[in-house]
């Protein structure tokens, strides 16, 4: 059996570069080329193909479109985990919740990944509003990563996943399916019930109307450029209430970008 060459050219990795970017947005700049061809060697095992050369030449083929997916879903990082970022969780709860007082209520996490992040929020919401069940109370959770919206649909944690749960939210929001270690849980059912997951390429147009209370799009804008950046942000400002909310990430700032959000705290924005 042939070896298998993981080589990558400056020339293909341009190439890639230019797929991804036309595809999601996802801009890889140089010094990402090890990153690249680390992960996409993984797309050239799974297809038993013999370098990065073929794999190019199938994705440019008619039987590329599927495959482009799975090479997004290769180049994205999936991190995430429950309640993260803490502080946004507080000033939801502090700052936020308090002035909703309307009985329909929407909430976008953007990139919800393998659904860590709108199941935390629903959670929350559940905690902090005693007659939700009698509000109309959505989440619509999207990603471009069908791999991780499966997870999410199955909405199953293994242990270390959900290890900074507090043991009270843990014993109330999930069942546990397996005795012993490593033991697995599950997300209630009246906690999935708030969410509605979908997948989204956040390049492409948009379905939903809004208009939205609060979106989450954190640790996403830092793959894009500055071009990219703004337009999404100036999506999002179309999407919101007059006096709705954005999260990003605490890595992301919006101030290199022209946008008409009023700053409320870091990574915290107002319409």
């Amino acid at each position: 059996m042939a070896m298998m060459s993981t080589d990558l050219t400056q020339r293909q990795f341009k190439k890639i570069g230019e797929l991804i970017y036309n595809l999601c947005g996802i801009d890889l700049k140089n010094g990402k080329e090890a990153l690249v061809r680390a992960r996409l060697a993984k797309r050239v095992r799974a297809l038993r193909m013999g370098s990065i050369k073929e794999y190019i030449e199938y994705i440019e083929s008619d039987n590329g479109p599927e495959e482009l997916s799975l090479m997004v879903d290769a180049m994205t990082t999936n991190k995430t985990s429950f309640f993260r970022e803490v502080a946004h969780f507080d000033y939801l709860g502090n700052e936020i919740l308090p002035g909703l007082r309307a009985q329909k209520m929407r909430f976008w996490s953007a990139a919800c990944s393998s659904g860590e992040e709108p199941f935390s929020l629903a959670i929350f919401l559940r905690e902090k509003i005693p007659d939700i069940d009698s509000k109309d109370v959505l989440i619509l959770a999207t990603d471009i990563s069908s791999k991780m919206l499966e997870t999410a649909r199955k909405a199953i944690y293994r242990e270390e996943v959900l290890r900074d749960i507090p043991r009270p939210l843990l014993t109330k929001y999930f069942i546990k399916l397996r005795e012993g270690q490593p033991y697995m849980r599950q997300v209630k059912d009246n906690v999935r019930a708030m969410v509605r997951l979908a997948w989204l390429n956040l390049m492409d147009p948009w379905p939903m109307k809004g208009p939205f209370n609060v979106i989450f799009c954190r640790n996403v804008m830092i793959y894009f450029d500055s071009p990219t950046q703004q337009r999404l942000v100036n999506r999002f400002w179309g999407l919101l209430e007059p006096g709705g909310y954005l999260f990003v990430g605490h890595s992301e700032g919006l101030s290199s970008i022209s946008h008409k959000f009023k700053y409320v705290r870091p990574a915290t924005y107002r319409k």
